[in-house]
């Protein structure tokens, strides 16, 4: 019996996937629950399980090619028998989404729309979106991710067909029309993006500079390699992390403040507590739980450090939701500490430990990586000194901590030897001007140089 293998719905607002790498080959046998293939979507990337015991007969869908949820990507011969399967081979994949047909119009004949192919780096080649109008009132089906895109870009996506299923519009249909120049609001019946041509050579002996000038800016510049190098195709999560990054810096003009905090009270009571603590509790106490707890008292205090930006609306969000980076061999990622403010230190500790080793596992779910109200990042941990952290968006702040250290500094008008860290506020100065920012940061070190909760 041959089973079917789907791209699951990693979540709600989760209608396509990219598969990054197979585990299993075609004619191996497979377990049921298995980790079978590895997919990224924009919100995690995860381990998807084989849905039945037996063979994998066939990989419809290869990796790099990005699909609809509840899109056949494989089949399983249930039967069970390497033997009974003839041989197989990875079947050539068709293009992930077919060209959406543009309908005729009443008027007078129009020149033929001319379909064109843009190619994305690590991503197979997509026909692009036909731009049509579409009737009044009619829903858009398009995920938040393409929403924001199109937005961003001043796209009115009622001029797009989408060309996923029940006529969505995917991110690939708003990266070829992106790519295209846009979409005014009333837009031609199609577009098309310009064929790739190579760089013009420099102008001729005595050519004008101007001229040379214009040819350039008309042309765009392809990557120029020389010398020895390696190229090096930037991984599905990378190019995420390549736009939520690029889109953060063109949304939020970021401002920052650095504040130094006295961490010796708090690493004496860390040194005094550890080896009991991680005894009683079995896990490690780090330094994280007690800058978690600090933030939080920050944003009880300021919560206007607690909201996002809808528009014209500045959204205070009554949660306390923490996001904690996590450096990947592969990337970045942020799980949230839901509910921050209702946890003591060792709750802190505990679903910041599972949440960074299912993150390192590839088993974390959309929904834990969703929702944060107010970011940490710790370069301090690799020995920086302080850094200014990109704000991961919507937030309107983000938390850099720096290397704890002991340093030579005047206490009570005598130099004393200290644990010292520079800590880092990012904020979003459409919402949070520099005075909020600055009290928040006093409540912070407040909080931590005269730490006063039991950690046992």
């Amino acid at each position: 019996m041959a089973v079917d293998i789907v791209m699951p719905q990693m979540g709600e607002s989760i209608f396509e996937g990219t598969i990054t790498k197979w585990l299993k080959k075609p004619g191996d046998k497979v377990e049921r629950d298995e980790p079978l293939f590895e997919i990224s979507t924009d919100k995690v990337d995860a381990e998807i399980p084989s849905p039945s015991a037996g063979v994998l007969k066939e990989i419809k869908i290869g990796e790099g090619q990005t699909v609809p949820i509840q899109t056949v990507v494989g089949v399983i011969d249930a039967a069970g028998s390497a033997a009974a399967t003839a041989p197989a081979s990875v079947t050539a994949p068709a293009p992930a989404k077919a060209e959406a047909p543009v309908p005729a119009k009443a008027a007078a004949p129009a020149p033929a729309p001319v379909p064109v192919t843009v190619a994305r780096p690590g991503a197979p080649a997509v026909a692009a979106a036909s731009v049509v109008p579409i009737s009044t009132g009619e829903r858009i089906h398009s995920s938040p991710l393409v929403r924001r895109m199109a937005k961003e870009h001043g796209i009115d996506l009622s001029t797009i067909a989408g060309t996923g299923a029940g006529g969505r519009i995917s991110k690939q249909d708003i990266e070829a029309v992106i790519a295209a120049g846009g979409a005014p609001a009333a837009a031609p019946p199609a577009f098309s993006a310009p064929a790739a041509r190579p760089v013009p050579p420099p102008p001729p002996a005595g050519a004008g500079a101007q001229a040379h000038v214009a040819l350039e800016t008309a042309v765009p510049r392809e990557r120029i390699y020389f010398g020895n190098y390696e190229v090096q195709p930037m991984s599905v999560m990378r190019q995420k992390i390549a736009e939520h990054m690029v889109m953060s810096k063109h949304v939020s003009p970021h401002v920052y403040s650095v504040e130094e905090i006295d961490m010796t009270k708090v690493a004496a009571l860390r040194a005094k507590s550890r080896d009991e603590f991680e005894k009683r509790y079995e896990t490690k106490l780090t330094f994280m739980p007690f800058f978690v707890k600090a933030a939080v008292a920050g944003l009880r205090a300021f919560p206007t450090m607690n909201a996002s930006l809808d528009g014209t609306n500045v959204v205070i969000h009554k949660d306390i939701n923490v996001g904690i980076a996590v450096a990947l061999d592969w990337g970045l990622i942020v799980p949230v500490v839901k509910n921050a403010d209702e946890k003591n230190v060792l709750g802190i500790q505990r679903t910041m430990n599972d949440l960074a080793e299912r993150a390192r596992t590839k088993k974390l779910k959309p929904e834990e990586v969703q929702e944060g109200t107010f970011s940490i990042t710790n370069p301090g941990v690799f020995g920086g000194l302080f850094g200014l952290p990109v704000i991961s968006q919507p937030n309107v702040g983000i938390l850099g901590l720096g290397a704890i250290e002991k340093r030579p500094v005047v206490v009570d008008d005598a130099i004393a030897i200290r644990s010292m860290c520079y800590v880092t506020l990012s904020y979003d100065h459409r919402v949070v001007d520099g005075a909020i920012a600055h009290q928040f940061l006093h409540k912070v070190k407040e909080t931590l140089e005269n730490w006063n909760e039991p950690i046992l």
